[in-house]
This record gives C-alpha cells, sequence and structure tokens, in this order.
C-alpha cells in the first residue's frame, strides 16, 4: 500500500528549553520547508510544541516565533504533567487538527533530524508506525550504556515488546492515533505501548547527537524512577517474582526448623543466636520488599481509580 505525501506535524515535548529551543526552531523550520519544497510532505504540515510547566522563557519564545511563522504551534499546560504526557498531548492535538501522521521528537535535537526523511518514506511505503532506533551509543556515558543494555535485557526477560535503544523519537500514522483512544491508563509508558499495539511497523537507525546546551532533563534517579515505571506499567512479573522469593524463604524457614527440632530431640543445642537473628532479619526483610513491591501496584491502582485528567491545556497557539 502505497501513500501519497501526508500531512505532518512535528511533536516536540518542552520543559526548560530556553537555551536550546531558538536552534531547534530554526533546524525544524528549515527541515519543514525542504520537505514541502520536495513534495514529500503536504503544504501545511507545521511544528507543535507542547510546553510542560516550563519555569522559563520557553513559552515567550514560542510565542514570538509564532506571531513570525503560522507553521509553528504551540499549546501549553497549566502544570507540569511529565514528558510522556506533554508527547501524548501533542499526539491527540495534531490528531484532532486533522493530521495524517506524526512524529515526536525531543526538543534537544539529540534525535537526528536527518531520519525524518526516511522516516517518511518509510510512512508513504505502508508503515504505521516507523521507530527511529539508535544505532551507536557512543555519546553516553560507560555507565549509562551498561545501564540501558540491563534495562533491555530485563525487559526483554519479563517478555515485555519493547525496541531496544529506542526512545520517544518515532512517527506515528493516523489509524494509530486513533487508537489511542482506547488507552485508558494514567501511568504513560510510551515505549512499552507502541509495540504492544500490533500495527505495521519498520525500524530507522541514526546516530544520536551530542546535546549542544542547556542540561539533561533525565538524571541518574530521575532514569531509576523512569525504568521502574515502565516495568511496573508493562508487567506483573515483579509481583510473581515476589511471590517466588516468598515461597523459598518459607521453604528455607521449614527445613531450618526442621534441623532445629531433630537435634533438640537429639539432645543437642544450637549455638545459634547469629542464625537465628540472620534467618528472622532474611526474612522480616523479604516481606517487606514484598508488601512494598504489592503498595507499588496498590499505588498504580490508586492513580487509575481517580480517573484525573493526564494534563490541562491553558493556552494554544
Amino acid at each position: 500500500m502505497s501513500r501519497s505525501a501526508p500531512l505532518l506535524a512535528l511533536v516536540v515535548p518542552c520543559y526548560n528549553e530556553e537555551e536550546t529551543l531558538p536552534r531547534t526552531l530554526d533546524a525544524l523550520a528549515s527541515l519543514l520547508h525542504d520537505l514541502k519544497s520536495k513534495g514529500s510532505v503536504h503544504p501545511d504540515s507545521y511544528t507543535l510544541y507542547v510546553n510542560d510547566g516550563s519555569r522559563d522563557r520557553t513559552w515567550e519564545l514560542l510565542e514570538e516565533r509564532h506571531a513570525a511563522d503560522p507553521s509553528c504551534r504551540a499549546v501549553s499546560f497549566a502544570a507540569n504533567a511529565g514528558h510522556q504526557n506533554a508527547v501524548w498531548a501533542g499526539m491527540i492535538t495534531a490528531r484532532d487538527w486533522g493530521v495524517d501522521c506524526i512524529i515526536s521528537l525531543d526538543a534537544d535535537l539529540q534525535d537526528d533530524i536527518a531520519a525524518i526523511p526516511e522516516m517518511i518514506a518509510s510512512y508513504t511505503a505502508g508503515n504505521d508506525i516507523v521507530y527511529g532506533v539508535r544505532n551507536d551509543r557512543t555519546t553516553d556515558t560507560a555507565f549509562k550504556r551498561r545501564t540501558a543494555h540491563m534495562f533491555y535485557g530485563f525487559m526483554r526477560w519479563l517478555k515485555v515488546p519493547l525496541i531496544p535503544d529506542h526512545a520517544d523519537y518515532r512517527l506515528v500514522a493516523r489509524p494509530v492515533l486513533e487508537a489511542l483512544d482506547e488507552v485508558h491508563e494514567q501511568s504513560l509508558f510510551l515505549r512499552g505501548l507502541f509495540p504492544a499495539l500490533g500495527f505495521k511497523s519498520a525500524q530507522v537507525f541514526y546516530m544520536r547527537q551530542s546535546r549542544t546546551a542547556g542540561e539533561s532533563k533525565y538524571p541518574f534517579w530521575k532514569m531509576v524512577s523512569f525504568a521502574w515505571k515502565g516495568i511496573t506499567a508493562c508487567s506483573a512479573a515483579p509481583l510473581r517474582f515476589a511471590g517466588l522469593m516468598s515461597m523459598i524463604c518459607m521453604m528455607a524457614a521449614i527445613a531450618f526448623s526442621g534441623v532445629s527440632l531433630l537435634k533438640y530431640a537429639m539432645g543437642e543445642t544450637i549455638q545459634g543466636w547469629t542464625s537465628l537473628i540472620i534467618v528472622v532479619l532474611l526474612l522480616g526483610s523479604v516481606q517487606l520488599f514484598c508488601l512494598a513491591l504489592v503498595g507499588e501496584y496498590l499505588a498504580k491502582v490508586f492513580t487509575e481509580v481517580r480517573r484525573r485528567p493526564r494534563y490541562i491545556i491553558a493556552k494554544k497557539l
């Protein structure tokens, strides 16, 4: 199935991007102009920036650019709602404004925009989702590379359909955007959601660029939190793992009790204060870990049943 040149929206979530935004505005405007002049996209294609409650001049810069270039559109949240919600809001808003497809990318332009023409070509060839996949991680530290590979390996072990080395750089066609109305999760993990939808997909490989301005919005502990959110959002396996740990510890405790009773029946006393304390602490720590894990999933249930809006759009350009 071949498609015509699409009405495209480039969806760019922004949070405190004052330093890098002028370069991004120029680069994406130039890219859109080139795509339009070559007939690769519809002449009404545009860039949609989502201001995620920035505290700097991000919104003022977007207002200034919109006044000079109407193809620069933007929406602004009433408060910070998080990167995943910003991407979601951009997709839904662009869909409601009639696009054929969107491409989401970060405002720092570390996702190489030179891959976008190839994404569009894959869309016109009939693919509904096109994933931007990194083929090189040399811009990352050795620690970040190792932890990323550990995360993807763990997700494969959990049978989560995740695309290795793919972040949120992807093309999503209108049929997929329409299907998003059936997704009611409050806690979004888009990297795990899209592969699970089952639409026809392809991959485009690119080399991630170095950040030229500003600072990463995902420091170490935020990355850990995001990874944990992804694990618990996509799989119930940790709950089963907690049950398995409890079973193993219970069997060890029964075996230890059997040995103790046997020694007592034989008239021997166990010199065992240290071993007793070790067993008590082991069982207690496993129980607390299992309770904490159950509590994490209960917290997700609590978030879901409240049905609060994922975000509130306060302004639109």
